[in-house]
């Protein structure tokens, strides 16, 4: 597969979305991104691709619910390592597992919080969340997040720089075309909305065993993406932190 860069759009915090390009007949094509405004510029911006928890009876485990303290534990300790707080902002979806716990930790250090999902909410939840074991558990969470990144945003609207902080991908790049895998679609988008604020500012943190994923667009795909474009990454190899 082929992707063009100008087919996604990278939409920091203070942009609106590219309008589409009229004169193309690709339902994916958009205007060139433009430069991210003045008003607000993150100090670093930390892009976050891992693991879901296990669903109930995996054959092969990959992130066994009982792992996920630890892995939380960790997801903190590298965030602290690259010094995240209130001038950050961090990038992920928001499935069960890695996405959430890291989401969390973010939030608890005051990084302001973007989420791309490559469906709409309701069908993100049915495919990334309720399947994992305590699935109904890491809905209530997802929710709690969610009104955690709105609450985020209300301290912008004095300066009108408030922006959805959950972004649904059919709504912004259009319906995904032929051909086209949607999580390995979202994954570039995540990483070129992260790469938009400048290669210098972009961080790659991956819960990750190393291995390939259960279909395209996994934290594998992503990690060859990022180890192209910058050496900033931090992978939490789960080979070595499930033996901890």
């Amino acid at each position: 597969m082929t992707v063009r860069p100008h087919a996604f759009v990278a939409m920091p915090f203070g942009q609106k979305p590219a309008p589409r390009d009229p004169a193309s007949t690709d339902p994916d094509a958009r205007v060139p991104l433009q430069r991210p405004g003045d008003d607000w510029q993150p100090r670093q911006v930390i892009l976050f691709s891992g693991h879901m928890i296990d669903a109930p009876g995996r054959e092969k485990p990959r992130f066994p619910a009982d792992k996920e303290g630890i892995a939380a534990q960790r997801i903190g300790e590298a965030l602290d390592a690259l010094g995240a707080g209130p001038d950050d902002l961090a990038l992920s979806q928001a499935a069960a597992g890695g996405d959430l716990l890291f989401l969390e930790a973010c939030r608890q250090r005051g990084v302001r919080c973007q989420v791309l999902l490559p469906f709409p909410e309701p069908e993100f939840i049915a495919t990334s969340i309720l399947p994992s074991t305590g699935g109904e558990a890491w809905r209530a969470r997802y929710f709690a997040v969610k009104q955690q990144l709105e609450e985020q945003e209300r301290q912008f609207d004095a300066r009108k720089q408030r922006q959805d902080p959950i972004r649904i991908m059919p709504h912004q790049l259009g319906e995904l075309p032929t051909g086209v895998d949607p999580f390995e679609r979202c994954n570039l988008w995540l990483l070129y909305t992260t790469l938009a604020w400048g290669v210098d500012k972009a961080r790659f943190v991956c819960l990750w065993n190393g291995g390939g994923g259960d279909g395209p667009g996994g934290t594998g795909h992503m990690f060859k993406e990022v180890e192209e474009r910058t050496e900033q990454v931090t992978w939490i190899d789960t080979r070595k932190l499930w033996t901890v």
